[in-house]
């Protein structure tokens, strides 16, 4: 089984570490290919941002499609492109959000979001209403941690992520948390120890998720909304990416 995990930013540091914790949780029949686009922002922290990474993060679901990859992870909190992700892939795609609340909802009974700025936050809630997860969700939080400080030695980051997670459980009346950003990954097993409460990864928890829809041959349906998409020419810096049929 071959799984590509998708960093949609450029950031291949980041990259490489959320390659290393899918394949910490992986099965050892399990290929884990993690990939940054060739082109596209640095870090995700804003709609803009998040608008901008869909076409590299789409140029790498076609470059799995000819690769023979079996199913995709798309390690950005907000999920970017994932119904065109899934438009593009034969096998199924999960986004780290998506993953993540729901094996929250599974093992708790209200979960918090820690995520890194407060303009990410309204997006947080949006996926929370999209996925079915409102109910779960408590609250979401953000430790004011713009994304790229989690790469920097001798940052303070893991701390203040901490203080953050410990205020979830006090003031929130949650039972478990969800970690709002892919760069969290490598903190997950460290904040639950310190903490005694369930502490989710989406990067492991979607990593998990495709490996059991690939074990039981589940794609995305390709009857209608997510069929592929229909032919068609595109025009100016776009032309590479125009289709032909499936």
């Amino acid at each position: 089984m071959r799984i590509k995990i998708i960093n949609p930013n450029t950031t291949w540091s980041m990259t490489e570490k959320i390659g290393a914790c899918a394949r910490a949780v992986a099965h050892a029949g399990t290929e884990i290919v993690a990939v940054s686009p060739a082109m596209g922002p640095v870090s995700i922290e804003s709609h803009y941002d998040e608008a901008l990474a869909v076409p590299g993060l789409l140029q790498e679901i076609a470059a799995g499609e000819r690769d023979g990859i079996d199913g995709y992870v798309i390690a950005c909190f907000g999920d970017p492109g994932l119904k065109a992700a899934r438009e593009l892939a034969r096998g199924p795609v999960v986004g780290i959000a998506e993953a993540a609340m729901h094996m929250a909802s599974m093992v708790g009974s209200r979960f918090s979001v820690v995520t890194t700025l407060g303009r990410t936050m309204g997006q947080a809630w949006h996926l929370a209403e999209i996925y079915g997860m409102e109910r779960f969700c408590a609250n979401v939080r953000a430790c004011e941690l713009p994304v790229l400080e989690l790469e920097e030695p001798g940052s303070n980051a893991r701390e203040r992520i901490v203080r953050e997670c410990r205020r979830a459980l006090e003031e929130d009346g949650s039972d478990c948390i969800v970690l709002g950003c892919a760069g969290m990954t490598d903190l997950c097993e460290h904040i639950g120890g310190l903490l005694g409460v369930p502490v989710i990864d989406g990067v492991a928890a979607g990593t998990k998720l495709i490996e059991s829809l690939v074990a039981l041959k589940l794609s995305t349906s390709k009857r209608g909304e997510l069929a592929h998409p229909l032919p068609k020419r595109m025009t100016g810096a776009l032309e590479g990416f125009t289709l032909a049929g499936p």
